[in-house]
């Protein structure tokens, strides 16, 4: 799956600044700032549609219990793009940013959402006492792979995170617990990488081995999550920076 690089020209000092803070390290964002529009729009929305075509089941899933949160989901950001200068959110189709013109297809929400913005989407449904995943368009993973992720819980998602310890863990389900309609919250990591791939999978069995320290690129996700109002599951979002601050 491997294609021509994709990258920023820079990360936001903010964000950077929000990435040095420990986990889960959370604080609260507008709601319709969740969405970024940056330098990679295109290329990045680009790259989502070749990875569709190449794998789709590499790149998106979606468990039965996740259809009603999907397209929950895509009527939630189109009220959202609907509040924004830059898309024109249509009865039949929408013109984003870069003015491409994507068609609304109710009927398959995910995919829909792959050629509006950025931002990867997890979707987490509580069964017991932890949310589990149950839906993701993960086209720019971090080292991990959906296949091995799908339908787990929170902690088993985060098993091989030396951070993610029994307390982190406790933190975290709280926060999904306790995470509110129309009050969405963000944080952000930061890691250096030497592959710039925005994909980047990898099996819990073999981890990464380029250095988090000496690589090149600069790889920064800026993680949202928010509550939906109709079926209560909560939505992970993930904007992926990969800048070469060497360059």
């Amino acid at each position: 799956m491997a294609s021509k690089p994709v990258l920023q020209n820079q990360l936001d000092p903010n964000q950077r600044s929000v990435a040095a803070r420990s986990l889960p390290g959370m604080q609260p964002v507008s709601t319709v700032d969740w969405i970024i529009v940056d330098d990679a729009y295109s290329a990045q929305l680009a790259e989502k549609a070749r990875l569709l075509a190449a794998d789709q089941k590499a790149v998106l899933r979606c468990l039965p219990d996740a259809q009603e949160p999907a397209h929950e989901l895509l009527s939630e950001v189109l009220k959202l793009l609907r509040n924004r200068a830059d898309f024109d959110v249509r009865d039949q189709d929408v013109i984003c940013p870069d003015k491409s013109r994507v068609a609304l297809n109710f009927e398959l929400p995910l995919q829909t959402l792959s050629k509006l913005i950025q931002e990867d989407i997890c979707i987490l449904q509580k069964f017991g006492d932890e949310h589990a995943l149950t839906a993701a368009l993960l086209c720019f993973p971090a080292s991990w792979t959906l296949a091995e992720k799908i339908g787990k819980p929170l902690v088993a998602i985060h098993r091989p995170v030396p951070e993610y310890d029994t307390n982190i863990a406790k933190r975290v389900q709280r926060l999904f617990d306790g995470v509110r309609v129309s009050q969405p919250m963000w944080r952000a990591n930061l890691l250096n990488y030497s592959d710039p791939a925005l994909y980047h999978a990898r099996t819990e069995a073999e981890p990464r081995t380029d250095d988090h320290i000496t690589g090149n690129y600069e790889r920064s996700e800026r993680q949202t999550v928010w509550k939906l109002p109709k079926t209560g599951a909560v939505v992970f979002s993930i904007h992926t920076t990969i800048t070469n601050p060497k360059n």
